[in-house]
């Protein structure tokens, strides 16, 4: 398999994954995302697009940018990820306190929607809440794709 081929894999799989376990949770779990949550999903879906789009792309150039910016959608959604952990530990103040699930149907729907607080984790494995897996699975892997990307360019 060539380097640009697994670089494309990585860059296609590893927000697809993120974003099937986030959907998860969400849906059958019923943790709602909060705006935050919301801020790390867009990069995510980018990246994939991006990702989709660099199988059909012809090789060369506009592959590799097509590539290197779904790793740069990646990154992105690590780093909001290390900001939002940051504000559910406390660390630092957060730009917007919580949002609300409810899709405004109704003002009985608004009124009886969650309210979803983006300083408090609604889950955690060892400590460490989503928006924590997220940064520490994202930042990695966006520098594993850009390293694949840069050891095809020296073959």
């Amino acid at each position: 398999m060539r380097v640009i081929s697994r670089a494309n894999i990585v860059a296609f799989a590893l927000p697809a994954s993120l974003m099937a376990g986030a959907l998860g949770s969400q849906y059958i779990g019923h943790l709602y995302p909060c705006e935050m949550c919301w801020w790390q999903r867009w990069p995510h879906y980018a990246a994939i697009a991006l990702a989709a789009i660099a199988f059909i792309a012809p090789k060369g150039l506009v592959q590799r940018l097509l590539i290197a910016t779904a790793a740069g959608g990646v990154l992105t959604s690590g780093m909001i990820g290390a900001f939002h952990a940051g504000v559910e530990y406390h660390w630092w103040q957060g730009v917007t306190p919580c949002s609300t699930t409810a899709a405004g149907h109704s003002l009985s729907d608004i009124l009886s929607a969650p309210l979803i607080r983006c300083d408090q984790a609604q889950w955690t494995l060892f400590g460490i809440s989503l928006a924590g897996f997220n940064a520490l699975i994202s930042i990695p892997g966006a520098l594993l794709i850009f390293g694949l990307l840069v050891k095809d360019r020296g073959q």
